[in-house]
């Protein structure tokens, strides 16, 4: 499943009435937890609902309107944490950003003129999730860390695989690859698992470095006195 921003979401099993239907190639129901509010942005909060929570996605229905309802993949949700501050709203919710691909400039103009306009779910970048009870935000904020954990970013572990090489990639064909290492040293540098002993090698190549530099500097001796 490719991974979504936020969006409606209105699919359910059971004629349209019951729970959402989930996709098919692993999506599994995690946390189901009825009387939970959803407030988007600035605008009201909309209530009464049910929480769903999968293995991929969180997903908010209606409970009196069963063609109502949203989804955000974790994948798209950036933070999540517990608001317990009256200051930062007006009820203990679980708060939640939203990566969207809609522009600074677009989002800070639909932050102020959401409330009176349609809603717009590309836009959405804020979720309030209330349960009608506040001591179940622990228990939701730690199966949200579940589900975060299950659905890593993908660009992230590719940058922590950029610099992690096996031997099938370093040991490639051909003499004139960068990373062919030569069978004529018995234990090249920064091979650990010969049986021969590391300083010893170096010391030897020290050795063969000097000897290469006084036959140098003999030829050159020889081709002044030629002159």
């Amino acid at each position: 499943m490719v991974a979504s921003g936020f969006r409606r979401f209105a699919e359910r099993v059971g004629d349209g009435v019951g729970q959402p239907r989930v996709d098919e190639d692993g999506e599994e129901l995690m946390h189901v937890q009825p009387g939970v509010g959803i407030a988007l942005g600035n605008r009201p909060q909309e209530f009464p609902g049910t929480l769903y929570i999968t293995s991929k996605r969180v997903i908010w229905l209606s409970d009196t309107d069963h063609t109502r309802g949203y989804a955000v993949d974790f994948l798209a949700i950036s933070l999540h944490a517990v608001s317990r501050d009256p200051d930062a709203y007006a009820f203990p919710c679980i708060y939640a950003q939203i990566e969207t691909d809609a522009g600074e400039d677009e989002r800070s103009e639909d932050s102020d003129s959401e409330c009176i306009e349609e809603l717009d779910p590309s836009k959405v970048t804020e979720m309030r999730l209330v349960p009608s009870e506040p001591s179940h935000l622990d228990a939701l904020f730690d199966i949200f860390c579940e589900g975060a954990e299950l659905n890593p970013d993908p660009t992230e572990a590719r940058e922590e695989n950029e610099w992690v090489f096996g031997d099938e990639q370093i040991a490639v064909d051909g003499d004139d690859s960068e990373w062919h290492l030569s069978e004529d040293l018995a234990n090249p540098i920064g091979h650990a698992n010969g049986h021969e002993d590391l300083a010893h090698s170096v010391l030897e190549l020290q050795i063969n470095d000097q000897r290469f530099e006084d036959a140098e500097e003999a030829e050159q001796q020889a081709r002044r006195h030629t002159e």
